[in-house]
């Protein structure tokens, strides 16, 4: 296996810099197998997924955790909050630059206002400890003084900054969008409901591997960082019930694939995952998978290998071909997995 085996070409012009409206106006690659997909959008999923069917969300909410602060001297420093690391949200781990000239005990300012003291690297080397300063609740800070982390391919001010949260987001903790889930609207859900398709929840939020791109030839020498997630017991037993009862278990997004996978390989219901999934991958849960079209060389791109095999090179270059929109703010693909893959 080789990275460039997950290599394609992806023009600037492909990369969607606004969300689409409505939400479940988003394009929808069907992947129908052997035969060539079809093209739909997002608000035919109910004709899609069938009566005993389980759908699958990540109810993660994105922090607005990137600020653009000031160093004593006047020099400019940015900081991404990516996890806290404790209860009360007033430590958390960051990437931060400039990171070389960050000293320990640095206090970093929004105007006058002192926002952050600097800490110690973390034992991997590429992060930071920081420490949110003041004595307002750490969230109400962040909401008032930090803007939503929108990826680095995306260069368009978002105006609205919930279009960068799903309808269904409820635990803030997330660096990044569940972005799959940021095609559905309460009518889209209402409509699943009386399809007979039902909805159970995880957690799985989102983190530094988000950033981080495969940077060895070979990528199974890729090292994953962990992510904290969390399956409830009734989320595991109703995915459990639909399969035995011969319904298809259908993530939303490759984040709820990490979570329900990573509950099933490990046998635990929460906790941290560093599970890599790629090619010869044990399945164990999850049947379809709704997702973007992904980053080249990445190990997102190498889930969606591991869950159809090659078939997904001939749908991204339809894809392209057909003028879809990529990436977090893009359309998307609904899979069913490749039985052996």
């Amino acid at each position: 296996m080789e990275l460039a085996d997950f290599d394609y070409d992806l023009p600037p012009e492909r990369i969607a810099q606004t969300p689409i409206e409505p939400r479940d106006a988003a394009r929808l690659l069907v992947d129908k197998g052997d035969r060539p997909p079809e093209h739909r959008h997002v608000r035919d999923l109910p004709d899609l997924l069938q009566p005993g069917d389980l759908l699958v969300v990540n109810e993660t909410k994105v922090v607005p955790a990137r600020l653009r602060l000031r160093r004593a001297t006047g020099g400019a420093a940015e900081l991404l909050l990516l996890e806290p690391t404790d209860g009360a949200r007033h430590h958390w781990e960051a990437l931060a630059r400039p990171g070389k000239k960050l000293r320990v005990g640095e206090v970093l300012f929004d105007g006058a206002e002192p926002m952050v003291r600097m800490g110690e690297r973390t034992v991997a080397g590429d992060t930071f400890h920081v420490e949110l300063l003041g004595s307002a609740d750490p969230l109400a800070t962040l909401d008032a003084h930090g803007e939503m982390p929108l990826p680095p391919y995306i260069t368009e001010r978002l105006a609205d900054p919930d279009r960068y949260q799903t309808v269904y987001a409820r635990e803030p903790g997330s660096a990044a969008a569940p972005t799959a889930g940021l095609h559905f609207t309460p009518e889209l859900l209402t409509r699943l409901d009386e399809r007979g398709v039902r909805r159970v929840t995880v957690e799985l939020h989102v983190g530094l591997d988000t950033f981080q791109p495969i940077s060895t030839d070979d990528p199974l020498n890729h090292s994953m960082h962990t992510e904290r997630y969390q399956v409830p017991g009734a989320t595991m037993q109703a995915c459990l019930e639909t399969r035995a009862e011969g319904g298809r278990v259908v993530a939303v997004g490759t984040t709820a694939v990490r979570a329900l996978e990573s509950a099933a390989a490990r046998g635990e219901l929460a906790g941290r995952t560093d599970l890599f999934i790629h090619r010869g991958f044990d399945w164990q849960l999850v049947d379809m998978l709704m997702t973007n079209f992904h980053l080249p060389k990445s190990t997102l791109l190498m889930m969606i290998d591991a869950f159809v095999g090659d078939r997904w090179r001939t749908m991204y270059e339809i894809a392209l071909a057909d003028q879809y929109r990529f990436l977090s703010f893009g359309d998307a693909m609904l899979l069913t997995r490749t039985e052996g893959m």
